[in-house]
């Protein structure tokens, strides 16, 4: 139970408060612990303690997890050896393997105050258009820093193989969407979705020479960072999919979710960004280019990888969603329409190429 006196499901309340104050002395409980909305994977708390002071836990989905997936050691490790470099993360507090405190590992990190910006009218609210001009530029400054990490210097030149990623990724990805299928038929909810089969295809038989190795977040985008009152990057966060790989992917997978006056405006794409005074799509991708000198020629590939990527993993939310994974808190799983809408967007994008 929390400190109000209600259960929380994904955390031992008792258990939980004593790994807190065995791991910071000066923390006081009682403790809140609230799920912060917007998450559809991994279960993320805010932690309060008596104080006020605040901190957040990460955890797995309550059950079904996928091999491979919702690793809390491996985002502990990344955030922790990039604390101090040029892209902006929370400081973190300690990490629990020991299943036996919570059901599962969990980390726990500081919380960082700003805006984590999911509407058009919250952020309209937040960041004046010179503000939100200072978001699309420093999102973009964010990432080349990332790339520009050197792997070995922050010790996580191991943290994956160095060449090959879209290919690895393809295979990960086709393998846990046939993985998910199969959850479905055997809880009796499978809906089929032939257009991820036939894209992954096409994907295959297209793939870019990569440009280098970089620290790949996978799940770049404005509502996965904290942004200040001054439009400022002043935390990334979400590093469930982060490994080594090709940087392109990245600029890909923000550029889907950037909707500007150029696009169609989709309830599926975070719709802040067509507010005046963010950047448009192209203004990214030359951002990009300008600073980090790679060559984005192929990014309409990378833009279909990353719809193609993002159906995948709306099959598996949709299938431990069905299969009450996310317990009673989670959030609603996206529509056998939504995966289909994002194949469709994916095979559209590579008949640009």
């Amino acid at each position: 139970m929390s400190a109000g006196g209600e259960a929380i499901e994904g955390v031992d309340v008792e258990k939980v408060t004593a790994w807190l104050v065995d791991h910071d002395a000066t923390l006081q409980p009682p403790f809140d612990f609230d799920l912060i909305a917007g998450g559809r994977s991994n279960l993320t708390f805010r932690v309060t303690d008596a104080t006020g002071r605040r901190l957040v836990l990460r955890r797995p989905p309550m059950s079904h997890v996928l091999s491979t997936a919702h690793d809390m050691g491996r985002e502990h490790r990344i955030i922790s050896a990039l604390h101090g470099s040029a892209v902006p993360v929370p400081d973190t507090l300690g990490y629990c393997d020991d299943e036996a405190v919570n059901g599962r590992p969990f980390y726990v990190m500081e919380h960082v105050d700003g805006h984590i910006l999911r509407s058009a009218p919250q952020t309209e609210k937040a960041l004046d258009p010179a503000a939100r001009r200072r978001a699309s530029e420093h999102m973009v400054e964010v990432l080349v820093a990332l790339h520009e990490v050197d792997v070995r210097a922050v010790g996580l030149a191991d943290l994956g193989r160095h060449e090959g990623y879209i290919e690895r990724q393809l295979k990960r990805w086709y393998g846990q969407f046939q993985q998910s299928q199969a959850q479905e038929k055997e809880a009796g909810v499978h809906r089929p979705a032939t257009v991820v089969e036939e894209v992954y295809e096409t994907l295959c038989s297209r793939v870019p020479e990569q440009q280098g190795v970089a620290i790949a977040h996978g799940d770049y985008k404005l509502d996965n960072t904290v942004i200040g009152d001054d439009g400022s990057v002043r935390a990334v966060l979400d590093w469930e999919l982060c490994t080594l790989g090709d940087p392109l992917a990245d600029l890909g997978t923000l550029t889907i979710y950037w909707a500007d006056g150029q696009t169609p405006r989709d309830p599926r794409m975070a719709p802040s960004t067509s507010l005046p005074g963010f950047l448009t799509r192209q203004e990214l991708a030359d951002r990009y280019a300008a600073l980090s000198g790679r060559d984005v020629g192929a990014l309409p590939f990378y833009i279909a990888f990353g719809h193609w990527k993002l159906a995948c993993i709306m099959e598996g939310v949709y299938s431990r969603f069905a299969a009450g994974a996310m317990g009673a808190q989670g959030a609603a799983a996206g529509s056998a329409q939504q995966v289909i809408h994002r194949g469709e967007l994916a095979k559209k994008a590579l008949e640009s190429l």
